[in-house]
């Protein structure tokens, strides 16, 4: 019986902590990438910002070139509804913009933002989801 007990013991594991997402990473490693111009490819807050059907960001105020918090406040709740925490790859915020050779899928109409998994951006956005923070 001591046996079967320690063997079962070594198979279960403690559930990991739930991973919390950073709004302060979110703010300064994160939204900066929804603004950048990649070669080829058009900005994320251009096709989903607004009123647009695919929406997940505030819109800029005329001749701003980043968010208010208030604004990355809502950014944050909005985009934190499109990934699922500790899990980079189960993200859609993740996997629609990746390369469907590198793991994403066919879903994104916008072009591939990333073509790897290795992409900066793409390893920002990964580092958010599994619940860096700005001190780590």
């Amino acid at each position: 019986m001591n046996v079967i007990w320690a063997l079962t013991m070594l198979l279960v594991q403690p559930p990991a902590a739930p991973v919390e997402l950073d709004f302060e990473y979110y703010r300064t490693q994160v939204e900066p990438i929804f603004l950048e111009k990649r070669p080829g490819l058009t900005r994320c807050v251009v096709c989903h910002a607004g009123d647009e059907r695919v929406a997940f960001l505030e819109g800029l105020e005329e001749g701003a070139t980043t968010w208010t918090e208030e604004q990355s406040r809502r950014n944050f709740e909005l985009v934190a509804a499109l990934v699922t925490p500790g899990d980079p790859l189960a993200s859609r915020l993740l996997v629609h913009p990746l390369e469907p050779a590198a793991g994403g899928d066919e879903f994104h109409t916008g072009g591939r933002q990333f073509s790897s998994q290795e992409d900066p951006a793409f390893a920002t956005l990964a580092a958010w989801v599994r619940g860096e923070t700005g001190g780590q």
